[in-house]
């Protein structure tokens, strides 16, 4: 089992940023790969960007050049860096890890872009 904790959503304006964290309950060298996805109103939950666990990192077109994920292992810690957000960058951003086979999913950190 893995707990995860999301935090650092909020409002922001066009052009801002903001980082997003995600506290695992467990080491995240034992995780194999950990993801962040967001959902629109009405919208599906979409990849975001992934991180595995020896370092290889994946964006969503989208966001390449923009984003950035990292993890910080001595804290069980994910995190996405978002520059240069946009209204479309609008939604609930989810964490998840792929930990032994199973994913789980954390609550959830709503961001909102807006003048």
């Amino acid at each position: 089992q893995v707990q995860l904790v999301e935090s650092g959503g909020g409002l922001v304006q066009p052009g801002g940023s903001l980082r997003l964290s995600c506290a695992a309950s467990t080491s995240i060298f034992s995780i194999y790969s950990v993801a962040w996805y967001r959902q629109a109103p009405g919208k599906q939950r979409d990849l975001v960007a992934a991180i595995t666990s020896g370092g290889s990192t994946h964006y969503a077109d989208s966001v390449k050049g923009r984003f950035t994920i990292s993890r910080d292992n001595a804290k069980n810690t994910v995190y996405l860096q978002m520059n240069s957000l946009k209204p479309e960058d609008t939604a609930v951003y989810y964490c998840k890890a792929v930990y032994y086979s199973a994913n789980y999913w954390g609550q959830g950190t709503q961001v909102t872009v807006s003048s």
